[in-house]
């Protein structure tokens, strides 16, 4: 079931049945587009038809955001839980370590998507790390980055470029990497490495983990700003 915020779709989904979607994209199906949405990302799209569209056509959209879901009670919606997008990134990766899938890491700075890559294999053994690449490349060497990923025969690529980097990336040379699953993971490399921590697990629960990431970077107020803004327009318009 979808939901619409601002002009912008999200799904009414969970966990397990991004896992299963993604199933079957790497045993045959389309391949899958996930896009971690957030009151931040509808509030830019809103304003970006590219970001938009480029939402509108992914194959899955998660709520990745508590104000997704604050807004969509206030108003009577379908959202119930967030499924953040690290948590579906770590999900895909213990999966992909049980079935086989190849996966690949696209982003962050060389010695933290190292780190990433060595983080996924302790603690997942069995997976199969297709390959891993820094995301400092020109936009005209996107095309041979997305032929090194098509060349690894990786069934699973993770993009970690920040938006709207990682969006554009995924829009224009997504299908080039013979990817059967893509998503954008902002961040979460620098959390897998150890670099970022992640709020404590009851925060997170009750959904503060933002209260404990304005704590510690308090930079991020003026983005966080919009959040009350984002809730007021959302359950005003209703869609």
């Amino acid at each position: 079931m979808t939901e619409t915020f601002l002009g912008v779709p999200v799904d009414a989904t969970t966990t397990e049945a991004a896992l299963e979607a993604a199933s079957v994209a790497v045993e045959g199906g389309a391949p899958l587009l996930i896009v971690a949405v957030n009151p931040e990302k509808v509030v830019k799209a809103e304003r970006d038809p590219d970001l938009r569209s480029f939402i509108a056509q992914a194959g899955l959209r998660i709520p990745d955001g508590v104000g997704l879901v604050i807004a969509s009670r206030l108003r009577g919606g379908n959202l119930r839980t967030r499924v953040t997008g690290v948590d579906l990134f770590l999900a895909l990766c213990e999966r992909a370590a049980k079935t086989g899938w190849r996966v690949y890491l696209l982003g962050a700075r060389p010695e933290v998507v190292s780190e990433a890559a060595s983080e996924l294999a302790r603690r997942f053994p069995q997976i199969a790390i297709a390959g891993w690449r820094d995301g400092y490349f020109s936009t005209e060497e996107a095309g041979s980055v997305a032929a090194e990923v098509a060349a690894s025969r990786a069934d699973l690529l993770f993009v970690a470029l920040g938006s709207p980097l990682q969006e554009d990336f995924l829009r224009r040379r997504g299908a080039q990497t013979g990817a059967r699953v893509l998503m954008g993971v902002g961040g979460s490399f620098d959390v897998l490495a150890g670099r970022v921590p992640r709020a404590p697990r009851l925060m997170r629960s009750v959904g503060l983990e933002w209260l404990y990431r304005l704590y510690r970077e308090p930079w991020r107020i003026r983005r966080m700003a919009a959040l009350p803004i984002f809730l007021w327009r959302a359950v005003q318009r209703g869609s």
